[in-house]
């Protein structure tokens, strides 16, 4: 049985993948050989040139080759002994042999002769040492790109809590790369968390989360209102919800069935503040402007959010107590997530 790799015309493939079976082991499942197709000439298969005759009824088996086994093969055959291969590689003699034995015979064939001055390879081994390096490198490559991929983290706005908590990691652990992404809704980012498309999120939840997602509070946020000069609170210290109830509270870019806007309508139910999302959201800058030029609006905005204006708007950040009200971030990710970066940031946010 042969098998040309995928290829419109196979007599452009220079190689036949061939699956045989040794006459001395003659229950043994088939191993793969690779033959040139220059061998291969009228009737004549793999199996006869080879000398090895090709049992039926087996499908192709492509051996699952260890590369801890492949690894330990290129050190013996770079250092010319087992004993040396084991100091190599910090560990016994024995579990070199073993792990060589167990790769000689998932390959079907011998890949050293065993001499009192120590390890030669065979024509089979010496044809496999290169294509074992290319493994190994490989592997490493492999592992070194994962390792290196960035943290992908979730906010609701760079400008908020959990983006100036991300500022805080990254100053602690300035080697974890992070790529800070900006998702649509709570319901968006923990579908992201659960696919594997991000490593964690910054949000409100509200409710059950899918299953192998957790969830930590990491931070409870609180809020001071934001009003401009004109504003009958703009020079008092601090506020009350009850003194709120008074005033038009205007959140721009709230949007129905997401988090915040739940939030906010659970918010103005519990304290009878009249909370709204009045005109269009074309953005922070454009909020700043309103506020400083209109007297009767006020926004609420989280204490770490960071929010500039130009100098002449002299707008005010009073605290809300009280009770001080308190935005609850939580951080969500997944169980079974790996990342280095992540476990650093659960660790910095969550101590103990």
């Amino acid at each position: 049985m042969a098998m040309y790799w995928n290829a419109p015309n196979p007599s452009h493939v220079p190689y036949v993948l061939t699956a045989y079976a040794p006459h001395s082991q003659p229950n043994r499942r088939p191993s793969l050989l690779l033959v040139t197709r220059e061998k291969l000439s009228g009737s004549v298969t793999a199996a006869q040139t080879t000398g090895r005759r090709l049992r039926h009824n087996y499908s192709l088996y492509c051996p699952c080759v260890d590369t801890l086994a492949v690894r330990t093969f290129v050190a013996v055959a770079d250092t010319g002994q087992f004993s040396a291969a084991a100091d190599a590689l910090d560990v016994t003699q024995q579990a070199v042999s073993k792990r060589v034995a167990a790769l000689e015979s998932e390959l079907g064939v011998r890949l050293f002769t065993r001499t009192p001055r120590g390890a030669g390879l065979t024509s089979a081994g010496r044809a496999m040492l290169p294509h074992a390096r290319t493994v190994i490198s490989s592997a490493e490559r492999m592992m070194a790109s994962v390792h290196a991929a960035p943290l992908r983290v979730d906010v609701i706005d760079r400008r908020t809590g959990p983006a100036a908590l991300l500022r805080d990691f990254h100053r602690a652990h300035p080697e974890t790369e992070a790529e800070v992404l900006t998702l649509f809704d709570a319901d968006t980012a923990i579908a992201a968390v659960a696919a594997g498309e991000i490593d964690a999120t910054f949000r409100a939840v509200t409710g059950k989360l899918p299953r192998g997602v957790e969830s930590a509070r990491v931070l409870d946020e609180p809020h001071e209102l934001l009003v401009g000069p004109g504003h009958v609170l703009a020079d008092a210290g601090s506020v009350t919800p009850a003194q709120l109830a008074d005033h038009p509270i205007w959140i721009p870019g709230i949007v129905p069935g997401t988090e915040w806007a739940a939030y906010y309508e659970e918010l103005a139910g519990a304290f009878g503040l009249r909370i709204g999302a009045k005109g269009p959201h074309f953005g922070t800058e454009s909020m700043v402007d309103v506020l400083a030029d209109d007297g009767t609006m006020a926004s609420l905005i989280g204490q770490r959010a960071r929010i500039v204006w130009p100098d002449g708007h002299a707008l005010r950040r009073i605290p809300v107590r009280d009770p001080e009200l308190r935005y609850p971030h939580c951080l969500v990710w997944r169980a079974d997530n790996p990342h280095p970066g992540l476990k650093a940031l659960r660790r910095f946010l969550v101590p103990g």
